[in-house]
Formats: structure tokens, sequence, C-alpha cells
């Protein structure tokens, strides 16, 4: 059985837009930790009022939700990334089929076709 690859030519440009948004991704990941007001060391010493502390508590949650959908993407970014580097990008993690180009033009970090994702969300 011959391995389908996609050419070289196509390959280069999409590894470079990869590179650009796992480096943006990355950037705003420490950009939403420093948003993060648990992370002021002096909020220990800090008497502040229960609806303030809420809204702390709120912001908290909030800059989690966002750095684990931040961390994701970082990481679905890197696996097409090393995809690429190894001649398995474009191929279905799961049932090992080309994924279809339509999807990889959407979502250029798709390392799953459309059935496999889909089963993987039951």
């Amino acid at each position: 059985m011959t391995k389908v690859k996609f050419p070289e030519n196509l390959l280069f440009p999409i590894g470079k837009l990869l590179s650009w948004r796992l480096a943006s991704l990355e950037k705003k990941k420490k950009s939403i930790e420093e948003e993060d007001p648990f992370a002021d060391t002096d909020r220990l010493n800090d008497n502040a009022s229960p609806d303030a502390d809420a809204a702390e508590q709120f912001g908290h949650a909030r800059i989690i939700a966002l750095k684990n959908e931040l961390a994701k993407k970082i990481i679905q970014t890197k696996k097409a990334l090393t995809g690429i580097k190894y001649g398995t990008y474009g191929i279905c993690a799961d049932c090992k089929k080309m994924i279809d180009t339509d999807r990889l033009m959407v979502y250029p970090e798709a390392t799953l076709c459309v059935p496999c994702e889909k089963k993987r969300e039951k």
C-alpha cells in the first residue's frame, strides 16, 4: 500500500501558517495569564470586600477556562506541525485515511477526519 502525502510546495505555506498561529496562541496565553486576579501575590494580604472577592473568583474561573481552551489549541497546532515534519500531515490519526482537504482548508490543525472526530465526540 502506497503512502499518500501532500506535496512539499503545499506543506511549506501551511507550516508557516501553523507556526505563526502557534506563536500567536502562546502569546495570547501568556497575556491571559497576566490578567489572572489570583496571579497577584499581594492578594493574600488583601482584605477585599465579599463582592470584590466574588469578582476575583469569577475572573479567575474565566482565565482558567480560556487558558485550558488555548492549551488545547496549542497542542493541536503542535501535533499538526509534527505531522508536517514527519510526513503524516493530512492523515487521520485514528483511521489513517486522508483528511478531506476542505476540512484542512478551514481547520489546518485537524489531525482527525470528520467521521473519527464525530466518534470521539460521542
